[in-house]
């Protein structure tokens, strides 16, 4: 399916439940250290539920060592210093979503390096930035549509309850 990266996140809930999202698309998530938490921590247990013990997960020990093993030209970096908005990149399977530190985000010299791998989330005037674990849900979800047909996966049952 695709690999969703996160570089050096710092609050547990948004990892966990970022972790649950990954598990129910299908998706393997990279940590990327060094984590503001433990690997652990009761707040990702929490925040993941039951799903934490059946993500696919792999822990790199930095930045240079995730990238020396995967491939750069498969990946999108989300950052708010772009205008290249998320719905106009190009999603394939097996790529790579990276996102950034929920204080700092992305090293400015990963983004420049990469500016046409880079993608945004539109937002208002008052807004600085998103939540991480939903600014991963857009994209990702933007990713599914685009490739849905492709994806081999039982299609989502909706039931409506009174």
């Amino acid at each position: 399916m695709f690999n969703i990266v996160l570089i050096e996140p710092q609050i547990p809930p948004n990892t966990g439940n970022i972790g649950r999202m990954c598990v129910n698309l299908g998706a393997k998530l990279h940590l990327v250290k060094p984590l503001g938490f433990d690997i652990g921590d009761k707040a990702i247990k929490r925040a993941g539920l039951d799903y934490w013990k059946k993500l696919d997960l792999t822990v790199w020990e930095n930045l240079e060592e995730f990238l020396a093993n995967n491939p750069i030209e498969k990946m999108h970096f989300a950052t708010t210093k772009t205008d290249n908005i998320y719905w106009d990149a190009k999603f394939n399977i097996g790529d790579y979503i990276v996102f950034g530190a929920e204080t700092k985000g992305l090293d400015e010299a990963l983004l420049k390096a990469n500016l046409d791998k880079c993608i945004t989330i539109p937002m208002g005037k008052e807004g600085r930035s998103i939540n991480l674990a939903t600014s991963v849900g857009i994209v990702t979800y933007e990713a599914l549509r685009q490739n849905y047909d492709k994806i081999e996966f039982e299609k989502i049952k909706i039931e409506f309850r009174d």
